[in-house]
């Protein structure tokens, strides 16, 4: 983990021939925090949102007790390239009911070469309005041109810088997409050498002080209330709600391992 940042899911770029259909699933115990580089996704869930993200746009759902949603993109051939990332909930705000909020309008930094999207938290004394409920800050850095940039974050905080796209250089360790530098706490600074076309998200925050189970799409404090949240969901009980959609059955969740789960 850094800070409450737990699951990352980069996809893409793909040139979507086929379209990306993800039918209904649950969650509980995180928020969805989805930021799209190149084409758009439609979020449907059971709180009632129908939803479509574009790049520049922020999804963040958040899942409390018990959500459901699906996701979709057409199959128009255009490249879809987008990240998906989980916040793991504090004790006091996981067992709330969930909900969902679209952010179209961010803070923006000029850093040279560099333009600084300020998704969560707040970063260089702006302050982005999404809901969050623990000490942290996410942002997208898009170069524009060849060079470097250095920007001051919270010592308090650990940090994690992810490639999306294109080539960069962090205290002299070459990224290759996909690849996550990690900056432990009292890191006062962040410098970064890159491409003209690199993209990259920067997470951080407050080390989370909690221990918690993380299993399929579930994070919870027990292996027990991981079992109920499974049990719950492929009853199809009223605790993940209901929506409609095209995409077909909802997905069952698959069997519990053959251990007992640990926090950790």
């Amino acid at each position: 983990m850094i800070g409450p940042w737990c699951f990352i899911d980069h996809f893409g770029p793909s040139e979507q021939t086929e379209g990306m259909q993800v039918a209904a699933h649950p969650h509980i115990g995180l928020q969805t925090v989805t930021w799209l580089f190149a084409g758009e996704i439609e979020h449907r869930d059971s709180v009632g949102t129908v939803q479509t993200i574009r790049p520049g746009q922020l999804n963040l759902m958040n899942a409390g007790n018990g959500i459901s949603h699906s996701e979709k993109s057409e199959a128009n051939g255009q490249p879809l390239h987008f990240m998906q990332l989980w916040l793991a909930l504090p004790e006091g705000s996981r067992n709330t009911l969930g909900d969902f909020e679209h952010v179209a309008a961010l803070p923006r930094r000029d850093l040279g070469a560099a333009t600084l999207t300020i998704l969560a938290g707040n970063l260089l004394g702006s302050h982005a309005p999404t809901t969050i409920y623990s000490p942290l800050a996410a942002a997208e850095l898009q170069f524009s041109y060849e060079g470097q940039v250095s920007f001051v974050v919270n010592p308090a905080f650990e940090h994690g810088v992810v490639l999306a796209q294109g080539v960069a250089r962090i205290n002299g360790v070459g990224l290759s997409p996909g690849d996550l530098f990690y900056f432990p706490t009292d890191s006062a600074e962040i410098t970064i050498d890159a491409s003209a076309d690199a993209i990259l998200l920067v997470i951080g925050g407050e080390p989370f002080a909690e221990k918690i189970v993380m299993w399929w799409n579930f994070i919870a404090r027990t292996h027990d209330e991981i079992q109920d949240a499974r049990a719950s969901w492929n009853a199809r009980t009223e605790r993940f709600g209901y929506f409609e959609d095209n995409l077909g059955p909802w997905i069952p969740a698959p069997n519990m391992p053959n251990v007992i789960l640990q926090p950790r």
